[in-house]
Parts: structure tokens; C-alpha cells; sequence
């Protein structure tokens, strides 16, 4: 399940705008691995528990903001990509999932994918013949 919360100032900008914590979460995880940290190391460090950092990184539940600019501070995370997008095109929420998804990935799980989506490229060719 993927959760969203509503951003927006309502007295600056009376326009508010989705945001999936989804893929921020991911990114939170892929850092936190990258220095072998534990969840419950970075749970001590932001004064929460091991299951609210879980919870963060695997279900994109949204922290506080205090706990938000922690995590993005201490592991060094943009938030604007998450926030605003590519302004070029805007790319759905599951198309920026996988890329953060496939960014985890090593060599051979990369060519089990890339075999798997010529797979499912092919049998929609086969399909419906232009």
C-alpha cells in the first residue's frame, strides 16, 4: 500500500499536491544499506523505533517532518525528485518505483528483468499485430 499525504501552504498556495513517500522510502533504505546500517541504528538515532523506520522504508508511510528532515539530512537525500518530479515528463509514481527498484539490483537480477519485459513486450507484439 502505498501512502500519500496532502503538501502545501494553504495560506501561500491554496493548491496542494500529492506526495508518495513511496520512493522516498526506498531511497532512505538503499542509503541506510549503502552504510551498513541497521534499521534499529537509524531508529536510535532519530529517536524512534525499529518498526516506524520499516515502516517508512518498505510501506511508504510518511514520518514526521522532524523525523522527514533527519533521514533525508543524515543520508544526504534530494527531495526535490520525490516532490516536484522531472519536469520534462512526469513519470507515474509505479514508473519512478521501479527505477528506484532496479537502481537496487545487481548485474544478473538487472538481465532477469530485461529478459522478463522483452518477455511481456513480445507476447503484447504477438497480440495485437499492427
Amino acid at each position: 500500500m502505498k501512502c500519500t499525504i496532502l503538501l502545501g501552504d494553504m495560506k501561500m498556495n491554496q493548491s496542494t499536491k500529492k506526495f508518495d513517500f513511496h520512493g522516498l522510502g526506498l531511497a532512505i533504505k538503499k542509503a541506510r544499506e549503502e552504510k551498513g546500517w541497521t534499521q534499529s541504528y537509524v531508529a536510535e538515532l532519530v529517536g524512534r523505533d525499529s518498526r516506524t523506520i520499516m515502516n517508512i522504508e518498505n510501506k511508504g508511510q510518511y514520518p514526521s517532518f522532524g523525523v522527514f528532515v533527519k533521514l533525508v539530512t543524515m543520508f544526504n537525500i534530494s527531495v526535490d525528485q520525490f516532490i516536484h518530479g522531472d519536469s520534462e515528463y512526469k513519470e507515474s509514481s509505479c514508473r519512478k518505483h521501479i527505477y528506484i527498484l532496479l537502481d537496487s539490483m545487481n548485474k544478473q537480477e538487472l538481465a532477469i528483468i530485461e529478459y522478463a519485459a522483452e518477455g511481456i513486450q513480445k507476447f503484447r507484439e504477438e497480440r495485437n499485430p499492427d
